[in-house]
Protein backbone atom coordinates (compact mmCIF):
# COMPACT_ATOMS: atom_id res chain seq x y z
CA UNK A 1 0.00 0.00 0.00
CA UNK A 2 1.26 3.19 -1.00
CA UNK A 3 2.20 5.91 1.55
CA UNK A 4 -0.57 8.30 0.08
CA UNK A 5 -2.96 5.56 0.18
CA UNK A 6 -2.47 5.30 4.13
CA UNK A 7 -3.01 9.27 4.34
CA UNK A 8 -6.22 8.85 2.34
CA UNK A 9 -7.19 6.10 4.87
CA UNK A 10 -6.71 7.75 8.32
CA UNK A 11 -8.59 11.05 6.87
CA UNK A 12 -11.58 8.76 6.18
CA UNK A 13 -11.16 7.41 9.98
CA UNK A 14 -10.97 10.94 11.53
CA UNK A 15 -14.19 11.56 13.31
CA UNK A 16 -16.35 15.02 11.63
CA UNK A 17 -16.18 17.81 13.61
CA UNK A 18 -18.22 19.19 16.35
CA UNK A 19 -20.77 21.84 14.56
CA UNK A 20 -20.45 25.02 16.57
CA UNK A 21 -22.18 26.24 19.05
CA UNK A 22 -24.79 28.62 19.47
CA UNK A 23 -23.78 31.65 20.83
CA UNK A 24 -24.79 32.17 24.47
CA UNK A 25 -27.22 35.11 24.86
CA UNK A 26 -26.64 37.62 26.92
CA UNK A 27 -28.11 38.02 30.57
CA UNK A 28 -30.91 40.72 31.05
CA UNK A 29 -31.03 42.58 34.04
CA UNK A 30 -33.81 42.80 36.40
CA UNK A 31 -36.58 44.71 35.28
CA UNK A 32 -35.69 47.42 38.50
CA UNK A 33 -31.75 46.66 38.27
CA UNK A 34 -29.79 49.67 38.11
CA UNK A 35 -27.32 50.57 35.36
CA UNK A 36 -24.13 50.35 35.91
CA UNK A 37 -22.93 53.19 33.68
CA UNK A 38 -23.94 56.84 33.15
CA UNK A 39 -26.71 56.84 30.82
CA UNK A 40 -26.38 59.15 28.19
CA UNK A 41 -28.74 62.20 27.20
CA UNK A 42 -30.48 60.44 24.95
CA UNK A 43 -31.08 57.22 26.55
CA UNK A 44 -32.46 59.27 29.77
CA UNK A 45 -35.87 57.22 31.09
CA UNK A 46 -39.15 59.21 30.61
CA UNK A 47 -39.76 61.00 34.04
CA UNK A 48 -42.21 59.82 36.36
CA UNK A 49 -44.75 62.17 38.01
CA UNK A 50 -43.68 63.06 41.50
CA UNK A 51 -46.64 61.78 43.44
CA UNK A 52 -45.87 58.67 42.30
CA UNK A 53 -42.38 58.54 43.34
CA UNK A 54 -43.22 59.70 46.64
CA UNK A 55 -46.00 57.35 47.16
CA UNK A 56 -43.55 54.32 46.15
CA UNK A 57 -40.69 56.03 47.91
CA UNK A 58 -42.03 56.17 51.06
CA UNK A 59 -42.58 52.60 51.03
CA UNK A 60 -39.76 51.88 50.08
CA UNK A 61 -37.64 53.85 52.51
CA UNK A 62 -39.05 51.25 55.08
CA UNK A 63 -36.59 48.81 53.61
CA UNK A 64 -33.21 50.80 52.73
CA UNK A 65 -32.72 52.78 55.64
CA UNK A 66 -31.28 50.51 57.36
CA UNK A 67 -28.88 49.02 54.33
CA UNK A 68 -27.86 52.60 54.14
CA UNK A 69 -26.27 52.91 57.31
CA UNK A 70 -24.72 49.39 56.84
CA UNK A 71 -22.88 49.21 53.68
CA UNK A 72 -22.93 52.83 52.48
CA UNK A 73 -25.05 55.05 50.01
CA UNK A 74 -23.73 53.91 46.48
CA UNK A 75 -25.58 50.31 47.42
CA UNK A 76 -28.25 51.49 49.30
CA UNK A 77 -29.64 53.70 46.31
CA UNK A 78 -29.83 50.18 44.29
CA UNK A 79 -31.61 48.68 47.06
CA UNK A 80 -34.42 51.37 46.99
CA UNK A 81 -35.26 50.44 44.10
CA UNK A 82 -35.93 47.14 44.81
CA UNK A 83 -38.79 45.10 46.73
CA UNK A 84 -37.96 44.08 49.96
CA UNK A 85 -37.68 40.62 49.10
CA UNK A 86 -35.46 40.76 46.74
CA UNK A 87 -32.64 42.07 48.85
CA UNK A 88 -31.20 39.40 51.08
CA UNK A 89 -31.08 39.82 54.62
CA UNK A 90 -33.74 42.38 54.25
CA UNK A 91 -36.97 39.81 54.19
CA UNK A 92 -37.47 39.67 58.00
CA UNK A 93 -37.37 42.46 60.25
CA UNK A 94 -34.35 41.59 62.68
CA UNK A 95 -32.51 44.99 62.67
CA UNK A 96 -34.34 46.98 64.76
CA UNK A 97 -37.05 48.65 62.11
CA UNK A 98 -40.87 49.30 63.23
CA UNK A 99 -44.28 48.15 61.01
CA UNK A 100 -45.44 51.50 60.17
CA UNK A 101 -49.22 51.49 58.48
CA UNK A 102 -49.78 51.78 54.97
CA UNK A 103 -48.50 55.85 54.02
CA UNK A 104 -50.49 57.97 51.58
CA UNK A 105 -49.61 61.06 50.39
CA UNK A 106 -53.18 63.27 51.34
CA UNK A 107 -55.38 65.12 48.44
CA UNK A 108 -54.53 68.30 47.61
CA UNK A 109 -56.90 71.47 46.73
CA UNK A 110 -57.76 71.23 43.23
CA UNK A 111 -55.57 73.42 41.39
CA UNK A 112 -52.59 73.62 43.95
CA UNK A 113 -49.13 72.35 43.43
CA UNK A 114 -46.89 70.26 45.28
CA UNK A 115 -44.48 72.39 47.42
CA UNK A 116 -41.35 71.33 45.19
CA UNK A 117 -43.36 72.18 41.77
CA UNK A 118 -41.47 75.11 39.71
CA UNK A 119 -45.37 76.82 39.99
CA UNK A 120 -44.78 76.96 43.50
CA UNK A 121 -41.91 79.22 44.31
CA UNK A 122 -42.87 80.16 48.19
CA UNK A 123 -42.48 76.00 48.89
CA UNK A 124 -46.02 75.61 50.18
CA UNK A 125 -47.52 73.39 51.51
CA UNK A 126 -51.03 72.93 50.71
CA UNK A 127 -52.26 69.88 52.48
CA UNK A 128 -53.85 69.84 55.42
CA UNK A 129 -50.33 70.06 57.67
CA UNK A 130 -52.12 67.80 60.44
CA UNK A 131 -52.39 64.87 57.46
CA UNK A 132 -48.40 65.19 56.67
CA UNK A 133 -47.52 64.45 60.27
CA UNK A 134 -46.22 60.54 60.03
CA UNK A 135 -48.30 57.40 61.78
CA UNK A 136 -47.18 55.90 64.76
CA UNK A 137 -45.75 52.21 63.87
CA UNK A 138 -48.32 49.06 64.42
CA UNK A 139 -48.18 48.54 68.85
CA UNK A 140 -47.01 51.93 69.47
CA UNK A 141 -48.97 54.10 72.42
CA UNK A 142 -49.81 57.26 71.41
CA UNK A 143 -48.57 60.36 73.38
CA UNK A 144 -51.63 62.12 74.13
CA UNK A 145 -49.91 65.20 75.29
CA UNK A 146 -49.47 66.19 71.79
CA UNK A 147 -52.69 65.57 70.69
CA UNK A 148 -53.16 69.34 71.11
CA UNK A 149 -56.62 71.00 70.52
CA UNK A 150 -58.45 69.82 66.94
CA UNK A 151 -55.03 68.62 66.18
CA UNK A 152 -53.21 71.80 66.18
CA UNK A 153 -50.71 71.94 69.23
CA UNK A 154 -49.56 75.00 71.22
CA UNK A 155 -46.77 76.19 70.61
CA UNK A 156 -45.49 76.76 74.37
CA UNK A 157 -46.12 72.80 74.48
CA UNK A 158 -43.33 72.58 71.71
CA UNK A 159 -40.75 75.24 73.52
CA UNK A 160 -40.83 72.85 76.60
CA UNK A 161 -39.20 70.11 74.73
CA UNK A 162 -35.79 72.58 75.30
CA UNK A 163 -34.17 71.53 78.51
CA UNK A 164 -33.35 75.25 79.42
CA UNK A 165 -36.46 77.14 80.78
CA UNK A 166 -34.67 80.41 80.84
CA UNK A 167 -34.61 79.72 77.23
CA UNK A 168 -38.20 79.93 76.62
CA UNK A 169 -39.21 82.87 76.27
CA UNK A 170 -36.33 83.61 73.73
CA UNK A 171 -37.45 80.61 71.67
CA UNK A 172 -41.46 82.18 72.41
CA UNK A 173 -40.52 85.55 70.44
CA UNK A 174 -38.33 83.49 68.38
CA UNK A 175 -41.76 81.99 66.49
CA UNK A 176 -43.83 84.76 66.95
CA UNK A 177 -40.81 87.22 64.93
CA UNK A 178 -40.69 84.94 61.94
CA UNK A 179 -44.46 84.52 62.04
CA UNK A 180 -44.68 80.68 62.94
CA UNK A 181 -48.75 79.73 61.46
CA UNK A 182 -48.86 76.02 62.79
CA UNK A 183 -47.61 73.01 64.61
CA UNK A 184 -48.75 69.54 64.22
CA UNK A 185 -47.25 66.82 65.81
CA UNK A 186 -47.57 63.22 66.69
CA UNK A 187 -45.96 61.49 69.12
CA UNK A 188 -45.49 57.71 70.52
CA UNK A 189 -43.91 55.19 72.45
CA UNK A 190 -42.65 51.69 71.27
CA UNK A 191 -42.63 48.33 73.50
CA UNK A 192 -38.86 48.72 73.89
CA UNK A 193 -39.24 52.17 75.62
CA UNK A 194 -38.37 54.62 72.86
CA UNK A 195 -40.16 58.07 72.64
CA UNK A 196 -41.24 59.62 69.81
CA UNK A 197 -42.17 63.18 69.13
CA UNK A 198 -42.53 64.57 65.53
CA UNK A 199 -43.41 68.51 65.36
CA UNK A 200 -44.46 70.20 61.88
CA UNK A 201 -44.10 73.88 62.26
CA UNK A 202 -45.56 76.18 59.19
CA UNK A 203 -44.27 79.63 57.94
CA UNK A 204 -45.41 81.50 55.25
CA UNK A 205 -42.92 80.62 52.98
CA UNK A 206 -39.70 78.34 52.45
CA UNK A 207 -38.07 81.56 52.51
CA UNK A 208 -39.10 82.24 56.18
CA UNK A 209 -38.86 78.69 57.77
CA UNK A 210 -35.21 78.29 55.64
CA UNK A 211 -33.68 81.62 57.55
CA UNK A 212 -35.29 80.76 60.89
CA UNK A 213 -33.56 77.39 60.99
CA UNK A 214 -30.51 78.15 59.47
CA UNK A 215 -29.43 81.56 61.16
CA UNK A 216 -31.31 80.45 64.45
CA UNK A 217 -31.87 76.93 64.83
CA UNK A 218 -29.04 74.67 63.38
CA UNK A 219 -25.26 75.05 63.18
CA UNK A 220 -22.91 72.42 61.62
CA UNK A 221 -21.14 71.49 65.01
CA UNK A 222 -24.38 71.71 67.18
CA UNK A 223 -28.05 72.55 67.45
CA UNK A 224 -28.85 76.00 68.80
CA UNK A 225 -30.94 75.30 71.64
CA UNK A 226 -30.64 71.79 73.92
CA UNK A 227 -33.43 69.62 74.11
CA UNK A 228 -34.47 68.23 76.84
CA UNK A 229 -32.28 64.92 78.39
CA UNK A 230 -29.01 65.85 76.45
CA UNK A 231 -25.96 67.63 78.08
CA UNK A 232 -24.19 67.62 74.17
CA UNK A 233 -25.37 67.00 70.71
CA UNK A 234 -22.78 66.58 67.71
CA UNK A 235 -23.58 65.53 64.01
CA UNK A 236 -24.54 62.20 63.61
CA UNK A 237 -22.32 61.37 60.87
CA UNK A 238 -23.30 57.68 60.18
CA UNK A 239 -26.81 59.17 59.27
CA UNK A 240 -27.67 58.14 55.61
CA UNK A 241 -28.32 61.97 54.19
CA UNK A 242 -29.53 60.19 50.60
CA UNK A 243 -32.26 58.57 52.75
CA UNK A 244 -33.72 62.06 53.07
CA UNK A 245 -34.71 62.90 49.69
CA UNK A 246 -32.84 66.26 47.34
CA UNK A 247 -35.41 68.60 48.19
CA UNK A 248 -35.50 68.80 51.68
CA UNK A 249 -32.37 70.13 54.09
CA UNK A 250 -31.50 67.74 56.97
CA UNK A 251 -29.33 68.97 60.16
CA UNK A 252 -29.24 65.47 62.48
CA UNK A 253 -27.62 65.37 65.24
CA UNK A 254 -27.04 62.58 68.04
CA UNK A 255 -25.88 62.36 71.93
CA UNK A 256 -22.30 60.84 72.43
CA UNK A 257 -21.34 58.83 75.10
CA UNK A 258 -20.99 59.09 77.54
CA UNK A 259 -24.77 60.25 77.84
CA UNK A 260 -27.21 60.41 80.98
CA UNK A 261 -30.00 58.38 81.75
CA UNK A 262 -31.39 58.51 77.84
CA UNK A 263 -29.70 59.18 74.71
CA UNK A 264 -31.45 61.32 72.64
CA UNK A 265 -31.50 61.46 68.58
CA UNK A 266 -32.93 64.35 67.04
CA UNK A 267 -33.24 66.28 63.26
CA UNK A 268 -34.29 69.29 61.65
CA UNK A 269 -35.73 68.88 58.50
CA UNK A 270 -35.89 72.17 55.68
CA UNK A 271 -39.22 71.04 53.68
CA UNK A 272 -40.04 74.46 52.00
CA UNK A 273 -42.38 76.54 54.37
CA UNK A 274 -42.32 73.89 56.87
CA UNK A 275 -39.67 72.75 59.70
CA UNK A 276 -40.14 69.50 61.29
CA UNK A 277 -38.60 68.42 64.11
CA UNK A 278 -38.48 64.69 64.86
CA UNK A 279 -36.83 63.74 68.26
CA UNK A 280 -36.23 60.13 69.62
CA UNK A 281 -35.21 59.10 73.05
CA UNK A 282 -34.49 56.02 74.65
CA UNK A 283 -33.29 54.67 78.16
CA UNK A 284 -29.64 53.29 77.72
CA UNK A 285 -29.37 54.78 74.10
CA UNK A 286 -31.65 55.55 71.20
CA UNK A 287 -31.16 53.02 68.36
CA UNK A 288 -29.78 54.72 65.08
CA UNK A 289 -32.22 52.47 62.37
CA UNK A 290 -35.51 53.53 63.52
CA UNK A 291 -34.98 56.84 64.06
CA UNK A 292 -33.26 56.46 60.65
CA UNK A 293 -36.45 55.08 59.06
CA UNK A 294 -38.72 57.34 60.57
CA UNK A 295 -37.44 60.77 59.43
CA UNK A 296 -36.90 58.70 55.93
CA UNK A 297 -40.80 57.90 55.93
CA UNK A 298 -41.70 61.78 57.59
CA UNK A 299 -39.34 63.61 54.56
CA UNK A 300 -41.05 61.30 52.51
CA UNK A 301 -44.08 62.91 53.37
CA UNK A 302 -43.28 66.52 53.01
CA UNK A 303 -41.85 66.07 49.82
Amino acid sequence: MTEKTQDTERADQTPPAAPPLPPVPPLLPPDDALPTEEPTAGDAPPEVPKSRRVLRGVLRWTAAVAVFAAVGSAAAYGVTRMERTDVPGLATRTDGRWTYPEVTMPSLPSGSPRPFAQANPAGAHYADLRDLVLPAPEGAEPDEALRGEDGWLATDEFVKEYRDASEHAELRQLFVDFGLRHVAARGWTTSDGTHTRIYLLQFDTAAVADDLRNRHLVSYSEPAYAVRGTDQSVPDEAFPMEAVGDDLVPSVYVEPQPYGAEQVRQAYLGAGDVLAVVLQSRKGGAAAVPFQQTVALQSGLLG
